[in-house]
C-alpha cells in the first residue's frame, strides 16, 4: 500500500490554496470537514505523486462542479415507480457496519439487470448513493466512533452470473470509471462471494491486469463467504446472500437491495426533503460520463473475450448490444 508523506500532504495542501473559489467550495463539500484525509486518498491514488494527485483532483472538481454534484442529492428520480425500478434492477445497499465502524455495502452484481430505466439514470442513482455515503452515512460512522470512518467494505454477490452480464460490461465500466476518477480509495476491502465457474474463469484471466493496489482490495470467499465475513462484522451485519449457502431471495426481510429496506427508505426521504429545500427548478440530471482510459477498456475487452470463450466451450450463444452473437 502506498505510504503518504506528510510532505506530499502539505505540498499538495498548498497547492489547492490557490484553486478557484467554485472549486474550493466543491472541496469543502467533498471532504466534509476532513480536507487532510480527502488528499491522501488522491496521494494513494496517485501513489504518492504530488502534481499527478493535483491533476486528479481539480479535475475531479472541475467535474462535481460542471455537473454540479454537489446539488446531486436535491434531484430525486421521479416518478416513483420508476426509482423503485432503478432499484430493482440495479441491486445494492447498505447491509451494516463492520466490527470496526465501517459501512458495508452489498451489491448484488450476477442478478442486476439494468433493465428498468435508460442508463443515466443508472449514473445518477450511484452517483447519489456516494453522495449519501459520504455525507451522511461515513460522517454518521465518524461520530459513532469517535473517531474519522472515511471508508467503506463492499460484498459482492455473484449469485445468477450469465453470459447476459456482457451487456452490461459498458454501463458498469462507466461506473467503475467515476468512482476511480472521483471517489478514490472509498473501499478497503471487496469480498466476493457466491461465484459461479464463470466467475472464476474470467478471474483467472483479469487478476493479472489488474493495478496491484486494486488487487490486494479483493478477496474471492468460499461459497457465502459466511465464516470469513463474520472475522469482521457481526451476523447482524451480513448481507441477506451471506446467511445461507445461494440466499439471495429478495423477499427476506434482511434484503438491503429493496427499496423497502431501512437503508433505502432513508435515502428516498433524504433526497425527496432536500428537493423541497432547494429553490431551484428541477431539471433532468445528466451527468457527463468520463471515458475509461486504456487499462479499463483492455479489462472491459478481455472480460467479453472471456465470456464469449466460456459461451464456446460451453455450446451457448448469447444476444449483446442488439446483436445475436452465435456461439457455437
Amino acid at each position: 500500500m502506498t505510504m503518504v508523506s506528510q510532505e506530499a500532504i502539505e505540498k499538495l495542501l498548498d497547492l489547492m490554496e490557490e484553486v478557484e473559489e467554485p472549486l474550493k467550495k466543491s472541496f469543502q463539500n467533498m471532504h466534509q470537514g476532513y480536507p487532510t484525509e480527502s488528499l491522501v486518498r488522491f496521494l494513494k491514488a496517485r501513489d504518492g505523486n504530488v502534481y499527478k494527485a493535483h491533476k486528479m483532483l481539480i479535475d475531479c472538481l472541475t467535474w462535481r462542479v460542471e455537473n454540479e454534484i454537489d446539488k446531486i442529492l436535491t434531484k430525486p428520480i421521479v416518478p416513483t415507480d420508476l426509482y423503485r425500478g432503478v432499484r430493482d434492477s440495479q441491486l445494492l445497499g447498505l447491509s451494516g457496519y463492520s466490527k470496526g465502524g465501517l459501512p458495508v455495502f452489498a451489491i448484488g452484481v450476477g442478478q442486476s439487470t439494468f433493465d428498468k430505466a435508460l442508463v443515466h439514470y443508472y449514473v445518477q442513482s450511484h452517483i447519489q448513493i456516494n453522495e449519501y455515503r459520504d455525507r451522511v452515512v461515513l460522517p454518521h460512522a465518524t461520530k459513532k466512533c469517535e473517531r474519522y470512518i472515511g471508508t467503506c467494505l463492499k460484498v459482492l454477490d455473484m449469485t445468477g452470473l450469465k453470459l447476459s452480464a456482457l451487456s452490461h460490461i459498458k454501463l458498469l465500466t462507466v461506473i467503475s470509471t467515476v468512482d476511480e476518477l472521483n471517489y478514490p480509495e472509498k473501499t478497503n476491502v471487496y469480498y466476493i462471494v457466491n461465484a459461479p465457474y464463470i466467475f472464476s474463469s474470467c478471474w483467472k484471466i483479469v487478476k493479472p491486469l489488474l493495478q496491484e493496489r486494486t488487487r490486494k482490495k479483493i478477496q474471492v470467499l468460499q461459497g457465502s463467504g459466511k465464516e470469513e465475513l463474520l472475522k469482521v462484522m457481526d451476523k447482524e451485519s451480513l448481507p441477506h446472500f451471506c446467511r445461507r449457502e445461494g440466499s439471495s431471495l429478495r423477499s427476506n426481510p434482511n434484503n438491503c437491495f429493496s427499496m423497502d429496506h431501512a437503508f433505502h427508505q432513508q435515502l428516498y426521504h433524504y433526497i425527496k426533503q432536500q428537493s423541497m429545500r432547494s429553490p431551484t427548478k428541477q431539471r433532468p440530471f445528466h451527468v457527463t460520463l468520463p471515458e475509461p482510459n486504456s487499462e479499463e477498456k483492455y479489462i472491459a475487452k478481455t472480460i467479453e473475450h472471456e465470456f464469449h470463450n466460456f459461451g464456446k466451450r460451453n455450446g451457448l450463444s448469447h444476444s449483446f448490444e442488439g446483436l445475436e452473437i452465435n456461439v457455437e
